[in-house]
């Protein structure tokens, strides 16, 4: 089980420097964040990062192949690949919808998944030849070339999905591995898991050599209730971009989560965190004691095939910098060091 770090880099980019630095020296295997417009830049904030660390990985997790064109996402990653030492690595998706909805686009119009499909094509081609002659649906080049090229042999493409199954048996047939976000339940990996595994054999690949990861909204503390709580004020935002099936997956019943979500769509986010009940925050993140998100983690996630735990870590921060409450949840730093310490060494 490899456990990464994910960032919103929404405060002082010299603290997020300095939390990038510790996750590396702890041995985290990555630092990934949005590649999205509400949040400061991560390709500039990695390619700071590529050069005060030694081990850890960067990259978006994940970019929008809508927002962003797929060779400029090739482009920066190659570049990323090399100032890193060949650390870089990406996820794609089409992206957040609450954010495509901002700039006018209707993301069902978009044909996600074959924009992706096609999208992760233009990316691999580019990064693995350096240039690209294609006439697509969505995407189309004439000997275009770029001199960014990446210093590992395969820089690592996976895909980003929620809904399924289609897009997670793309996910196992055509890229290096799947970041499924917002599940906590076996029920939901299990069905993740099967449908990568069904697309992996399609390939005739072994569907264990693929990167598996669990995107998880994440916050520990050694008070318990500190911990949940952080996790409580988050849950709705994130779950707003759960589609219908998941949330049942996850045991949650969209309509008892709908005055959340509307809530937090018409900008009221005090009242979408009071109507959050603490049990479906609990449902809807790994949170609590080290000893109880390890528990979690063993019970729900691991035994259905995921090796690679990607924690949203909620810090006081953050939940301050969204939702304007304060509370003495443990910062990332100390969040970072919890995992380190309590929870990792159950896979050393």
């Amino acid at each position: 089980m490899k456990f990464s770090y994910v960032m919103l880099p929404d405060g002082p980019l010299q603290d997020s420097l300095a939390s990038i630095r510790l996750a590396d020296e702890l041995g985290f295997h990555a630092c990934y964040a949005a590649d999205e417009t509400w949040h400061k830049d991560m390709w500039l904030l990695f390619a700071a990062a590529a050069g005060q660390t030694d081990r850890i990985r960067f990259g978006p997790s994940l970019s929008s192949v809508v927002l962003r064109e797929p060779t400029l996402i090739a482009q920066a990653l190659a570049t990323l690949d090399e100032l890193s030492g060949g650390r870089a690595e990406g996820v794609i998706s089409s992206g957040n919808f609450g954010l495509l909805a901002q700039y006018g686009i209707d993301w069902s119009r978009q044909k996600p998944l074959s924009r992706t499909k096609e999208a992760l094509h233009v990316i691999r081609t580019l990064l693995d030849a350096g240039t690209i002659t294609y006439d697509g649906e969505f995407f189309t080049y004439d000997g275009l070339f770029t001199f960014a090229r990446p210093v590992q042999d395969r820089l690592p493409v996976k895909l980003g999905a929620m809904r399924g199954p289609k897009s997670f048996e793309a996910a196992g047939e055509l890229s290096d591995g799947c970041h499924h976000a917002l599940s906590y339940t076996r029920e939901a990996y299990d069905y993740a898991v099967h449908h990568i595994k069904a697309g992996a054999e399609r390939a005739g690949k072994d569907w264990r050599t693929l990167d598996i990861g669990a995107w998880v909204v994440f916050a520990t503390d050694p008070d318990s209730a500190r911990a949940k709580e952080a996790a409580r004020s988050m849950v709705g935002i994130y779950a707003s971009s759960m589609p219908e099936e998941q949330l049942r997956r996850n045991g949650v019943d969209p309509a008892e989560l709908k005055p959340v979500i509307d809530a937090i769509g018409a900008g009221d986010l005090a009242r979408g965190i009071e109507l959050t009940s603490p049990e479906v925050a609990e449902k809807l993140s790994v949170s609590g004691t080290p000893e109880e998100c390890l528990e979690k983690i063993r019970r729900d996630i691991e035994p259905s095939g995921v090796n690679h735990m990607i924690c949203a870590i909620t810090d006081s921060a953050l939940v301050k910098a969204f939702t304007g409450r304060d509370l003495p949840v443990a910062d990332a730093d100390a969040q970072l060091r919890l995992i380190h310490d309590r929870i990792m060494p159950d896979w050393a």
